[in-house]
């Protein structure tokens, strides 16, 4: 709801308009315009971010290589008061998912799937910051760009153009810079091999004294690692090392306060397929031409023809035709019918069902006869 209030000082007199009305008291006053003011609930205290995703990441060993290139739709919830029992995630939630694959190796293997049973990207951990203050140096002024060095590089490079604002992080630079991406605390603690790590964040309509989630505009990172901290299962020796890269974009589509009895409903929600279209933003760099060649090849699969060129597992089938299945059936009925003969479970439940048989007799008669000597 917005407000537009106005004043005069003498005599003192409040008047407000609302929707282009002006309601007074006492005479004809002469005021003054103020700026808008926006009134917002307080009920509303869950940030929900809406984000379209875009990813490059490969696997690959010394022969073999799994190219994967990813694009979803994903959404962030962050409650404004850390108090709260519900805690939302920082990590993108994928909402939905379209996947190329290309499998190649040192002996012409040249193939392409949507489908893997390898999973190596790092996008899934790598979410939106947490709030962080401005440097005072670079809030005094309205456009600079400020270097902050670690121990062996620059850490940190701050760039302000009035309202906007982008953080570039070397987060191996320094461990006080891992604070830029919390979510991969514990695969810093696992020790993992990290060869490069560098991230990104975009900001607009930076009014204050800090970079809020809610001022996010985009973000994106690159990783290599030597390993991803898990055993990929029949894709390289026990012996030999695996090497993972990703270089993934990620930019916000719409955001939005919502309750927390709303938020959780989000939670909740199981999507369909074709519930959530993936919207690609136009402010996006195109995709490279080598990439729309494995987007095309991937979608101009057979997979119809694939399945009929197989021929069918015939361990899968009895071999046998209806009547000699029926016989099997009548068969089998009989053995379980000895069987329960045998182990007293048939003469078991007979007696149960001849007692229960009586107990609802007697119960019968006895309702019969009160009835009958009510009536006499």
């Amino acid at each position: 709801m917005k407000t537009v209030l106005a004043y005069r000082t003498l005599p003192l007199l409040l008047t407000c308009t609302f929707a282009g009305g002006i309601v007074a008291i006492g005479a004809t006053p002469r005021y003054r315009q103020l700026p808008e003011v926006v009134v917002e609930t307080r009920k509303h205290n869950v940030l929900h971010l809406l984000a379209y995703m875009r990813e490059y990441s490969s696997l690959t060993t010394y022969s073999d290589t799994i190219f994967m290139f990813r694009e979803k739709m994903v959404d962030f919830m962050l409650p404004q008061d850390p108090k709260s029992r519900f805690k939302g995630w920082k990590n993108p939630r994928m909402l939905k998912c379209s996947s190329y694959y290309r499998f190649t190796d040192d002996v012409g293997l040249d193939s392409v799937s949507d489908i893997c049973n390898h999973h190596f990207t790092w996008s899934d951990w790598v979410g939106v910051p947490n709030t962080t203050g401005i440097p005072k140096h670079i809030l005094a002024m309205p456009s600079v760009v400020d270097t902050v060095h670690g121990k062996y590089s620059a850490s940190e490079i701050w760039t302000r153009k009035d309202d906007r604002m982008s953080v570039w992080v070397n987060v191996l630079a320094d461990t006080t810079c891992r604070s830029w991406v919390p979510q991969m605390k514990t695969f810093f603690n696992r020790k993992i091999d990290f060869d490069k790590f560098k991230i990104r964040f975009d900001y607009d309509n930076v009014l204050g004294n800090y970079l809020q989630p809610s001022d996010l505009s985009s973000y994106s990172f690159l990783i290599e690692s030597n390993g991803r901290g898990r055993i990929m299962f029949r894709f390289n020796k026990p012996d030999q090392p695996y090497y993972v890269t990703t270089n993934a974009e990620v930019y916000l589509l719409d955001r939005e306060y919502i309750t927390t009895k709303e938020a959780r409903r989000w939670e909740d929600h199981k999507f369909d397929k074709d519930e959530i279209e993936i919207v690609q933003p136009a402010w996006a760099p195109a995709i490279p031409a080598e990439v729309q060649d494995l987007m095309a090849r991937v979608d101009h699969i057979d997979r119809k023809g694939i399945r009929l060129m197989q021929d069918p597992d015939k361990k899968l089938g009895s071999g046998k035709t209806k009547s000699e299945l029926r016989k099997n059936f009548q068969l089998g009925n009989r053995l379980l019918l000895m069987l329960k003969r045998l182990t007293g479970i048939s003469a078991i439940k007979s007696r149960k069902k001849q007692k229960d048989n009586w107990n609802n007799y007697i119960k019968h008669k006895e309702e019969k006869d009160t009835v009958n000597a009510s009536v006499k």
